[in-house]
């Protein structure tokens, strides 16, 4: 099994940066999708970031087009978010998600911008 481990959230002031990492632990393959997560209470989850560790291609929504960066180290296996200019809207629990259909998640990580 696959285990996702979110590391990096926190509170920030509005402005602000994070990079919130995410280790994959277990059976994992080599090429396959990871992504960022975020959803706030009582609204749906909205999808931030993906990448495909195979070739790097990444996906971001609209919301955080040029002020965040989705990475990933395969030695590592870890995947990163850098998050910049954070907003009072980015305050949420974020949420990492592995393989061709999302089927290993994390636990999440807050991040609060105040």
């Amino acid at each position: 099994d696959v285990q996702l481990v979110e590391s990096g959230g926190g509170s920030v002031q509005a402005g602000g940066s994070l990079r919130l990492s995410c280790a994959a632990s277990g059976y994992t393959v080599s090429s396959t999708r990871m992504g960022w997560f975020r959803q706030a209470p009582g609204k749906e989850r909205e999808g931030v970031a993906s990448i495909y560790t195979g070739d790097s291609s990444t996906w971001y929504v609209d919301s955080v087009k040029g002020r965040t960066t989705i990475s990933r180290d395969n030695a590592k296996d870890t995947v990163y978010l850098q998050v910049n200019s954070l907003k009072s809207e980015d305050t949420t629990q974020y949420y990492c998600a592995r393989g061709s259909m999302y089927e290993y998640w994390g636990q999440g990580t807050q991040v609060t911008v105040s």
